[in-house]
């Protein structure tokens, strides 16, 4: 490395120079150590978001950024987090699940797939208390941690607690609360890799404005500061009434099919969409992945339709017919699975990042309105 003449620094001294004087790094060479960079992701336990999430690459929950996912009453918010932490688990990162619902069990979080021995369950008890944990364990431990905060909504402030039932009393309080530690935890966050997963409610957006009912039916509570934190939003929504759910032979209630949609993106795919079921209700809390791919990839050259008969093609120009109730059994055999999967990556993640057919391939998967 050449030397720096007298007065005049180099990137190489300028970064040494700035790292000494803050105590720790805070700058970096972009193409050696950049911190900014989301090499990893946690799949959400469906294969169809994870394509959605990210262009040109499977996604999922990016790691080292705090993501948010939101919606509608009984769209498996949840359960699709317990599932996420599950997968946490799997890729060996701890994983610090704080709850101001006190809607978790241990039950709960094994169907899900999590090892619950393994996972630290914290009380949310207040706005402030949760983020200062999280501060407090970023400082003080080095393993790496998936955060998961079920829900901002449902956390009080210090205040709110304190005060009586009157709304206007603490108006704001939390907001500022919730922008100041967000701000806070964006860059130790990155630093140690470590992940938050806010888990949020969909609010109907009530106006006056006819215009603005439509434009921006929901919004989700904590301020909108927030969505600047945020590098990755996810909204579920659901459709409307006995349409969202999914039944047993019995006709008892035992999932919801949901729609999510991207919000936000810092990976190009804002506003796409996709759509999977849930099931919460039987032995097993799931996403039902697989049974997704279908509809993923039904838009395929390669997948032909007829009445309740599909054929799929292989490269050899071979077919195979199947009929939709044994898409599951056909998946058993490696070589239709491999096909599928192969033909999931060109339609889901490939066709998107070549700008390949048209937009509304991908920002709409039907035409029913959410609940």
């Amino acid at each position: 490395m050449a030397k720096s003449k007298a007065g005049r620094l180099n990137i190489a001294d300028m970064k040494k120079l700035i790292n000494k004087k803050v105590g720790f790094n805070v700058a970096f060479s972009l193409k050696e150590d950049n911190p900014t960079q989301v090499e990893q992701f946690i799949p959400t336990g469906c294969k169809w978001l994870d394509g959605v999430v990210c262009r040109g690459k499977w996604g999922g929950i990016p790691v080292g950024k705090i993501s948010e996912i939101a919606g509608l009453e009984a769209t498996g918010k949840s359960y699709m987090a317990a599932q996420i932490a599950g997968n946490a688990q799997k890729l060996g990162i701890d994983v610090i699940y704080f709850d101001s619902e006190s809607a978790i069990d241990p039950g709960f979080l094994e169907n899900a797939g999590c090892n619950v021995e393994n996972l630290l369950y914290v009380q949310a008890s207040s706005v402030e208390f949760v983020l200062e944990t999280i501060e407090s364990l970023l400082t003080n431990n080095d393993n790496q941690m998936l955060f998961i905060w079920d829900s901002l909504a449902m956390t009080p402030s210090v205040s709110d607690i304190e005060s009586d039932f009157n709304p206007l009393s603490t108006m704001a309080v939390k907001p500022r609360i919730l922008s100041k530690g967000m701000a806070k935890l964006v860059q130790p966050l990155a630093n140690k890799k470590a992940t938050l997963l806010v888990l949020n409610q969909l609010k109907t957006n009530i106006t006056r404005r006819p215009a603005e009912a439509l434009t921006t039916p929901y919004f989700t509570p904590g301020g909108k500061a927030l969505v600047y934190a945020y590098s990755l939003r996810v909204w579920l929504t659901a459709r409307k009434g006995k349409a969202s759910f999914i039944y047993d032979d019995k006709g008892f209630r035992i999932g919801t099919e949901v729609k999510a949609k991207i919000e936000k993106s810092r990976f190009g795919t804002q506003g796409r969409e996709c759509s999977f079921k849930i099931v919460w209700g039987g032995q097993e809390v799931k996403i039902m992945d697989k049974e997704s791919w279908l509809e993923a990839i039904k838009s395929s050259e390669h997948i032909n339709n007829a009445g309740a008969w599909f054929s799929l093609k292989y490269e050899d120009g071979t077919e195979e017919k199947f009929q939709s109730k044994s898409w599951l059994k056909k998946l058993e055999d490696e070589k239709f699975y491999n096909r599928v999967i192969k033909l999931l990556e060109d339609e889901v993640v490939m066709k998107f990042d070549k700008r390949l057919g048209t937009a509304d391939e991908f920002y709409d998967v039907d035409n029913t309105e959410p609940e």
